[in-house]
Order: structure tokens, then sequence, then C-alpha cells
């Protein structure tokens, strides 16, 4: 099997990314400056334009890493666990889990980069509705198969929930974030196992 090898001006390139992505996700779009990124990283401005044109695609870059890392250590939980009603359970333990210790620093990137994906900034918008709709199908992709598997109930609107418990979920991070206490994301998590027990086929 053959080694992959990463040349130096990609690992360059991806330590931009990652520090990009603390710094956008944390202090946000406007309040990061080129000079912030030229600290974080140690390279000059010099260095930083010979792997991106603008301080636009750096941020479009350091979302998809931000979101990508948020995914993947969601996934790596939902993969344990068989029952796809479970896998939303899941999702949820692990975001209660993570309220303070996010893993990207600074909290969930989609909910912090839509404050400023407005008119403004259309392909940062364009961005944070991707990854949106991205996380809107991988709900209802599980509730569709539970419904193949007689166990998610046929007459559920899956489109729909996924927006109910999205939203529910953001509520819960943002106010327990706010007021750093948890317990407010508990309230939300209650709704919310309320919300994923109504989907369930009981068995009789």
């Amino acid at each position: 099997m053959m080694k992959t090898t990463i040349s130096r001006a990609e690992r360059t390139k991806q330590m931009i990314v990652e520090q990009a992505a603390a710094l956008f996700n944390r202090q946000g779009y406007a309040g990061t400056s080129i000079d912030d990124i030229m600290r974080a990283t140690g390279l000059s401005k010099g260095g930083l334009y010979t792997h991106f044109k603008n301080k636009e695609e750096i941020a479009l870059a350091a979302f998809e890493h931000a979101v990508q890392r948020v995914t993947q250590r969601v996934r790596e939980r939902t993969q344990a666990v068989q029952h796809p009603l479970d896998k939303l359970r899941a999702a949820v333990d692990f975001y209660r889990e993570h309220i303070f210790t996010p893993p990207v620093e600074g909290g969930c990137p989609i909910q912090n980069t839509s404050i400023e994906a407005d008119d403004n900034n259309p392909a940062l918008r364009e961005r944070v509705q991707a990854a949106m709709d991205y996380w809107k199908h991988g709900i209802s992709h599980i509730l569709r198969k539970g419904m193949e598997q007689g166990s998610v109930r046929p007459d559920v609107s899956v489109e729909v929930f996924a927006v109910r418990f999205i939203g529910t979920l953001e509520g819960g991070i943002l106010l327990a974030r706010m007021y750093q206490n948890v317990h407010y994301f508990d309230v939300m998590a209650t709704q919310l196992a309320e919300m994923i027990d109504e989907l369930e086929i009981k068995m009789i």
C-alpha cells in the first residue's frame, strides 16, 4: 500500500485553515482580521496570500473545516449505535457533553457563522445553507432507514422533523452558552427526547 505524502505547501495551508477556523468561530468574520490570522499562524501577509486570495477565501475554507470536524465527531458517536432513533439520542448526548468543550473552539460553527451569513457575504451564507441542508439530509436519511426497518412511524414528515430537531437543539446550545449553564440545554433536550419517542413504533 502506497503512503500518501503531503507537501510542505499543503501542510502550511492546512495549518492556516485549522488556526483560522478557531478564530472565525470564536470572533466571527467581521471580528477576525488578517492580522489576527497572521499572529495565529506565524505567517506574513504574503505567506497567507500564497495559499489564499483573500480573507473571505480563508473564511470559507475554515468554515468547511470546522463543520467537517464536528460532523466527524458526531458520526463517530452515532455509528456506535444501531437503532435509528438511538442515533438521534446519541447526537443529543454528544452536543450536551460538548457545549463548553466543542470540537472547534467557540461552539457550533453553523450557529456562529449564520449570524454573519447575510446579504453582505453571499458566499458564506451559501456554505452555511449547504451545511444545514447536509445536516437535515442526514437526519431524514436516518428516519427513512427506520421506516424501512419498521421502527419509525411511516406517517412522519422527515423533513419537518429534521427542521424541528435542529432548531430545538441549536436553541438549547445557544441558551446554555449564553447563560453558561447546561440546565438550559437540558430543558430543550427533554423536548427532543419526547419528539424522538413520538417517532417510535410501539411493539404490542
